[in-house]
């Protein structure tokens, strides 16, 4: 067809979501020709359901992003409402930074800063089949994309970024409609063009809340929720100074036995329970609907009222997701206290899509099968905007070493909650939209937010997305760090009434002979700030250093106890199991740990070990193979 657009560039990114933004500036910025597609122009990082970023667990991945080079923390930094460390009464191990978005200011800027890319341009319209053919080593691998106008666009790369709009409808009640959130725009054709690859395809589900009118609130019903003060930003490479402003309140109320009511009353017109819904939901997000039969026990359920943006009254209203008919949402909403004479704007809903089974990816999130051809996000079967840019970013950085022929970047599950993250999507047998929480993670200790750069800025700085010049503030930051510990824990002090005078006011155990000041901040009433007052050669110390002096000091122990696990943990991770294995001849191997791994096909020993069915007794069995057979080689992330 002579009147078919054809264009050529390095890779594409089909979806613009948050996943699809980190990918797409991922590749730009290291120096790939990029094209991202999206249904709209205007849905660029769009929030369709909770407008924030950050929260238990989640707050740790934009840390990370962050500090490997990527766009999120930066971008919500610069358009928050209201911030707030949750769980700061505990450990700083599960501390998580959570923000409110001004959701149009969100999409504005991020869509400003992919404009801004030179090597990237966005290009709005529906990609319908993937175009693959056979490369040198005879493995099928992808050649370009066919838009929706039968354009033809060859890329070396592309990343699969849709996010919920595969295949998508809106359920509420007995309204479908066959469209993205929103009402946006669904992508109905690109499914049958995965499955005629020979990708398997799984149907998940995840829903929204209604949207009210703010004006229409009885606020003196609610508990007024505050930000924090100071601020603390989500990017290491923010100016403290320039987040601290006023914020937007959120607002707490809670169901009641008559909202309660009014849903058990209603169940057969739920689409969630007449089996019209195929779709597998949130276990850890649950509807409103499913709270209430769920926790039959439980007389009310929070719901927070937050702000949608700076531009507008409407309010979002977290925890009250549901796909009942619109009558019985208008009742139950108006059964709350403080929404009695509330306005409905947008009427909740469910949302079903098709999305990949991700044990057909590699940690590097390319697929098996077909090489050059990645996916990231909602697509792989994830939920959430934090857990997407995540796995976009690393898409995005292993297409793009990729294209330059360099080896692809892995984190592991003792490197990054991002590790933790890929490592569980592509090992274990989900069957629901999977979310990231601090519980997954076995080394939460070390593997904290307020110490993501350490971990994560060399590798950044590696793959090319760090520039010399944070680099270098980077390296100066820690080396500040480890030498006023150092210099803390040669301070030493006597049993002075002074001393002891400060000791009981903390109510702490007063000194009888000399200790250093380390050996007091360990105690559980005094910290590094306080231990100021008996510190007379302390200087000004910015508070992100004062942070990690405090940690490293106070945790020592527990911090050196799980070192030693990550070591343990790496000598069977980075054991390389080949990619010609014939699983079922290996002898002393389970049948049903054979047929796993023959199917799943790992490429570490820790890998296998994770995958179900396979038995500690198995992976001794995979052990004494690789001595055996002189193939006992070593490798794993960068």
């Amino acid at each position: 067809m002579a009147d078919v657009l054809r264009e050529k560039c390095d890779v594409i990114v089909v979806g613009a979501g948050h996943a699809g933004c980190e990918a797409a500036l991922a590749c730009a910025r290291l120096g790939c020709d990029t094209a991202v597609f999206t249904v709209s122009v205007d849905s660029i990082a769009l929030m369709p359901c909770n407008p924030s970023i950050g929260g238990s667990s989640k707050g740790h991945l934009v840390r990370e992003i962050d500090a490997l080079g990527g766009e999120m923390g930066r971008c919500i930094d610069a358009t928050f409402l209201q911030s707030k460390m949750l769980n700061a009464s505990k450990g700083p191990a599960v501390h998580s930074l959570r923000a409110q978005a001004d959701k149009q200011a969100y999409t504005r800027r991020m869509r400003q800063t992919l404009e801004a890319e030179p090597n990237l341009r966005i290009v709005q319209g529906e990609i319908c089949e993937l175009l693959t053919g056979e490369g040198p080593d005879g493995k099928r691998r992808v050649t370009g994309v066919v838009t929706a106008s039968r354009a033809v666009w060859e890329a070396r790369c592309v990343i699969l970024a849709s996010g919920t709009y595969l295949n998508a409808r809106c359920l509420y009640g007995d309204v479908i409609t066959h469209t993205g959130p929103n009402g946006l725009q669904a992508a109905t054709h690109l499914s049958d063009s995965l499955r005629a690859l020979g990708v398997r395809l799984l149907r998940y589900k995840t829903g929204t809340p209604a949207r009210i009118d703010g004006s229409t609130i009885d606020y003196a019903k609610m508990e007024p929720q505050y930000g924090d003060v100071p601020v603390v930003p989500f990017s290491f490479e923010t100016d403290p100074a320039a987040v601290q402003k006023e914020q937007e309140l959120c607002w707490l109320t809670y169901t009641n036995e008559t909202t309660h009511r009014i849903i058990r009353e209603n169940l057969d017109s739920s689409p969630l329970y007449t089996g019209v819904i195929e779709g597998t939901g949130p276990r850890y997000c649950p509807s409103i609907e499913d709270k209430v039969v769920r926790f039959a026990e439980k007389d009310r359920h929070q719901i927070f009222v937050e702000p949608e943006g700076a531009y507008t009254s409407e309010k979002y209203l977290s925890g009250f997701s549901s796909s009942l008919p619109e009558r019985v949402q208008h009742d139950m909403i108006h059964s709350v206290p403080g929404l009695e004479h509330c306005r409905i704007v947008r009427n909740a809903y469910a949302i079903e899509y098709d999305c990949v089974d991700p044990q057909q990816l590699q940690a590097s999130l390319e697929f098996k099968e077909i090489a050059g051809l990645y996916g990231a996000g909602q697509f792989n079967g994830s939920s959430g905007y934090e857990e997407a840019a995540a796995q976009g970013l690393i898409a995005g950085i292993n297409a793009a070493r990729r294209i330059h022929a360099q080896d692809p970047v892995t984190l592991d599950r003792a490197d990054a909650y991002i590790g933790v993250l890929i490592d569980d999507l592509v090992t274990k047998e989900n069957r629901e939209p999977y979310r990231m929480m601090t519980s997954r993670a076995e080394y939460r200790l070390l593997l904290r937010q307020d110490n993501a750069d350490e971990r994560l800025t060399p590798v950044g700085h590696e793959v090319g997305l760090i520039s010399d010049e944070r680099y270098e503030r980077f390296l100066a930051k820690w080396e500040r760090i480890h030498a006023e510990v150092a210099r803390v824990k040669a301070v030493h002090v006597g049993p002075t009434e002074d001393v002891n005078a400060f000791l009981r006011e903390r109510g702490s155990t007063e000194l009888k002979s000399g200790a250093s000041l380390a050996d007091l901040i360990r105690r559980p009433e005094i910290d590094y700030t306080a231990a100021a007052a008996l510190d007379a050669e302390r200087g000004e110390i910015p508070g992100d250093v004062a942070e990690e002096v405090n940690i490293i000091i106070k945790y020592e122990g527990y911090l050196a106890r799980q070192e030693l696990q990550v070591q343990q943990f790496r000598k069977i991770e980075r054991k390389v199991l080949p990619d010609d294995i014939d699983y079922l001849q290996i002898r002393g191997l389970r049948l049903e740990a054979g047929q796993k791994l023959q199917k799943f096909r790992p490429a570490t020993v820790g890998q296998a070990s994770r995958i179900a069915g396979v038995s500690p007794a198995d992976v001794s069995v995979l052990l004494v193979w690789l001595r055996g057979s002189g193939r006992d080689t070593e490798g794993g992330a960068e």
